[in-house]
């Protein structure tokens, strides 16, 4: 949390959040009293178009994450569109984003990197990885931790066993662990430790 961000949300008239008891704790620790209601992937199409009516009628309202930088593979988007359509001001506070550590400490090409998020989970998923197997540039990817070896696994399948990838989770946490070599090193390795937590995936581009 920066200075500017504590400040801001004290500021402000409400505060979105993803799941306002976990918000909750950190906005305790900062001593922030501010108002919040929850705005999550399941509501957020419902909203939008509320929210935008009350900036308009004077209110200041931030939004936040659970983890790293709204809009980022979380809500976000709609809002900030909605709100630009609607000629409203719409600022972006920098701040956590676990893709960008991720993919310094990975120690792959940083000049040039495509940000994938979340691949589908049936439905596409095998017609994207066949085109990221053509993917030059390095590719970085978001994954929850059941999901894991599975991905690892296509990955290895469409990309090759030799391919060079690195698995960042809990990034700026306590339990932050950064595991890199080939896929076929790095899913054996996941294979024997369970993990938890947020994790980010950056694979080497075909050569």
């Amino acid at each position: 949390m920066t200075f500017r961000a504590v400040k801001i949300l004290k500021e402000v008239d409400l505060i979105l959040a993803e799941d306002t008891r976990t918000s909750g704790k950190l906005l305790k620790h900062f001593e922030i009293g501010t108002q919040m209601m929850s705005h999550h992937m399941h509501n957020e199409h419902k909203m939008v178009a509320r929210i935008v009516d009350r900036i308009q009628a004077g209110e200041a309202i931030a939004l936040i994450s659970d983890a790293g930088t709204p809009a980022i593979s979380d809500p976000g988007f709609l809002l900030t569109r909605a709100c630009i359509h609607a000629g409203l001001a719409v600022e972006c506070l920098p701040g956590a984003t676990a893709f960008v550590p991720a993919l310094v400490n990975s120690g792959l090409p940083n000049d040039k990197f495509v940000f994938e998020g979340f691949l589908p989970v049936k439905k596409g998923r095998q017609t994207r990885l066949l085109f990221l197997a053509e993917e030059t540039r390095t590719m970085i990817f978001y994954e929850s931790p059941h999901k894991l070896i599975k991905t690892l696994t296509h990955f290895s399948e469409y990309f090759g066993a030799t391919r060079q990838v690195s698995v960042s989770r809990e990034l700026s946490k306590l339990f932050e662990e950064t595991k890199r070599g080939t896929l076929e090193e790095v899913i054996a390795y996941f294979s024997e430790n369970t993990l938890k937590g947020e994790i980010v995936v950056v694979v080497e581009g075909r050569k």
